[in-house]
């Protein structure tokens, strides 16, 4: 049996409710509640109507659409955006228009895409040494390019 998420639509917004565009996608789409303009280099909030109750070790990871983001230069300024457990306000969405151009965004536009992710149990244990390791401390860039 799958995990079941309880989630819950602003009201008048269950047209907008998550869905995967096919059986096997790994992420459900994610639409504007609202319109708006995206404008060049800007950064905005896009509510989405859904609320959601995600059980403990879970959480609910925003992620762009990979359309908007070849054809338009929209993004998700936080990408992957990460949801809570806890958290059982409004998901908002953070665009950026990284495009040379305006971007409408009509409500019920597909304008992300949200993946449910089980967490592993973690604890952090504080060492005062690391092992050592083949890459050690190299890191941007330090492979070269290509």
């Amino acid at each position: 049996m799958p995990l079941q998420i309880r989630f819950r639509m602003e009201a008048g917004c269950d047209d907008l409710a998550p869905k995967k565009a096919h059986h096997d996608d790994a992420a459900y789409d994610i639409r504007a509640r609202v319109d708006t303009v995206l404008h060049p280099g800007k950064v905005a909030l896009v509510p989405s109507g859904l609320f959601l109750e995600l059980p403990e070790g879970y959480e609910a990871q925003i992620r762009p659409r990979s359309g908007l983001a070849l054809k338009h230069g929209i993004s998700v300024l936080n990408s992957p955006g990460t949801i809570d457990a806890g958290y059982r306000g409004e998901v908002g969405i953070i665009l950026l228009n990284h495009g040379a151009h305006e971007f409408p965004v009509k409500r019920g536009d597909r304008i992300a895409q949200m993946v449910i992710q089980k967490l592993p149990e973690v604890e952090l244990v504080p060492v005062t040494e690391l092992n050592g390791s083949k890459r050690g401390a190299g890191g941007f860039g330090s492979t070269g390019v290509g």
